[in-house]
């Protein structure tokens, strides 16, 4: 499998960018990533809802391949649901905000809050919960083909919200096709 992110890079990105006001963090995080990965980090244009696991958010969405995907993902009014399972690993750096998560069997909830790493392990599926708000910058690699059905899956059984499905969909579409006209997948 190819890729080009590196998780740990992101992280040393995410611990730079933290500290003034979220909308100063998201612009200097896309400017830092651009800059570290020339290339392969497109203007994001414009924030696309998304619905998945029962939980509402709103994403920007950086690089999608077949492999990989950079997102900001987060929502100023909290939520909550299941974070999905995938056969991807999924990295959840806290931008501002706070998340909370459980795996079955916890009696106490795991806290992330800005500079901390929420890592997902592929087959591995949590509940999760923004009380107030969250921002984060997200990172998956493995099989991102086989996360969208359940990205999607709650537009078409409850919200019917045709337009995102649509948004999201160009949007990935077009980044995974610029990726491999660039030869990566």
């Amino acid at each position: 499998m190819s890729t080009i992110f590196d998780p740990q890079q992101l992280h040393e990105v995410v611990k730079g960018a933290i500290g003034p006001p979220v909308d100063e963090v998201i612009e200097k995080l896309i400017r830092d990533l651009g800059e570290r990965y020339p290339g392969h980090v497109r203007d994001p244009g414009r924030w696309v809802l998304n619905n998945a696991g029962g939980a509402m958010g709103a994403m920007l969405v950086l690089h999608a391949s077949i492999t990989e995907y950079v997102i900001i993902f987060g929502t100023p009014i909290g939520t909550e649901g299941h974070t999905g399972r995938f056969s991807s690993d999924d990295y959840f750096y806290i931008l501002d905000g706070e998340q909370r998560a459980f795996a079955p069997g916890a009696l106490e909830p795991e806290v992330y809050r800005p500079g901390d790493l929420h890592h997902l392990p592929k087959g591995r599926a949590k509940a999760y919960r923004i009380p107030e708000r969250c921002w984060a910058l997200e990172y998956a690699r493995g099989n991102i083909p086989g996360m969208l059905p359940f990205g999607l899956a709650d537009a078409f059984s409850s919200t019917l919200d045709v337009r995102s499905v649509w948004d999201t969909l160009k949007v990935y579409t077009g980044a995974a096709t610029r990726e491999l006209m660039q030869g990566k997948i």
